[in-house]
């Protein structure tokens, strides 16, 4: 499969690793352009583009840019691919939101709506890059870590599905975008290492106006 990634920060270099090391084709880019990106290129030894390149490129996308630099993306490039959305909203960075604050609407489905075309799948943002580097065991390895999902698209959903447990980790459906607020940041199974049970337990306690403390998930 080819895998386009939008945005060459931690999350970003680390899925480019993973999904190198699982046989897939990458391409890697930021909003700064190849020419900054060759070192990184090299030691992933996946290829690099501008971000519309690798948005034409991926059969799936990994969005993984600031919450606050969705207005920046190659939104026709995109049509009809499957989008993975990585992203989380932090206040102290990229300023409060009042729809989301509210629980009128998800980050991912604010996303959805910048991409009308896209078929967007919440994945991959509750945890820490340095986890997604280390913590991935074999299918039916004993505690073996699980992380969330959502999408509209019930293809989508199955097809990075299936990638997660390619990567080392078990997927549990979350249900649909608009209720991924259940893993967004300051939930109880944000970037916390859970078992299957426990993510699902994790997910049913969450409570949408309900945060835990700040910086909490930074174990």
């Amino acid at each position: 499969m080819k895998v386009g990634i939008l945005g060459a920060g931690f999350i970003g270099r680390a899925m480019a690793a993973l999904a190198q090391s699982a046989g897939h084709d990458v391409m890697i880019s930021n909003s700064r352009g190849p020419q900054t990106l060759t070192s990184t290129a090299a030691a992933l030894g996946c290829a690099l583009g501008t971000a519309q390149e690798a948005a034409k490129f991926g059969d799936v996308v990994i969005v993984a840019v600031p919450f606050g630099s969705m207005d920046a993306l190659p939104v026709a490039a995109l049509d009809g691919k499957i989008v993975i959305d990585t992203c989380n909203h932090y206040p102290d960075r990229d300023g409060p939101i009042e729809a989301l604050a509210s629980g009128s609407t998800t980050t991912s489905q604010m996303l959805a709506a910048k991409l009308p075309g896209a078929k967007v799948v919440k994945a991959f943002n509750a945890i820490l890059a340095k986890d997604l580097e280390t913590d991935g065991k074999p299918a039916g390895a004993p505690n073996r870590r699980a992380l969330p999902l959502a999408s509209d698209d019930a293809q989508a959903k199955q097809i990075v599905s299936g990638l997660l447990d390619q990567l080392g980790f078990d997927p549990v459906d979350a249900g649909t975008l608009a209720d991924s607020w259940r893993f967004e940041r300051a939930k109880p199974v944000y970037c916390i290492p859970l078992d299957r049970a426990g993510m699902v337990e994790g997910l049913a306690a969450a409570r949408r106006d309900v945060e835990l403390p700040h910086g909490s998930w930074r174990h």
